[in-house]
């Protein structure tokens, strides 16, 4: 199990952070740091800021919205198909009682 463990090293806001991760993983988990170190330009353009910890803490912010929002949305459309098979079921219950 330990082979498939990958040593990699990603920088975010200028520093550097150790991971041992499954091979699969090394792509998204080197595009997730691009997006935030793109994110941390955007809004060290757009806001005032102390420091990049400031930074860090909106975009952790915005990430944790937009992970709620996505899982509200998957919750309603899990409900509203659950709904719409049930009906289904009734139908063909229906017609095949007849």
């Amino acid at each position: 199990m330990q082979k498939d463990i990958l040593n990699i090293k990603v920088i975010i806001a200028g520093r550097p952070y150790k991971m041992g991760i499954s091979r699969e993983k090394e792509e998204v988990i080197r595009k997730a740091a691009d997006v935030i170190n793109e994110e941390i330009k955007n809004y060290s353009h757009s806001y005032e800021f102390k420091d990049q910890q400031d930074l860090l803490a909106m975009i952790a912010l915005q990430h944790a919205v937009s992970t709620l929002e996505i899982e509200r949305e998957k919750s309603f459309r899990e409900k509203e198909m659950e709904k719409k098979l049930q009906e289904i079921d009734d139908v063909l219950s229906t017609q095949l009682s007849i």
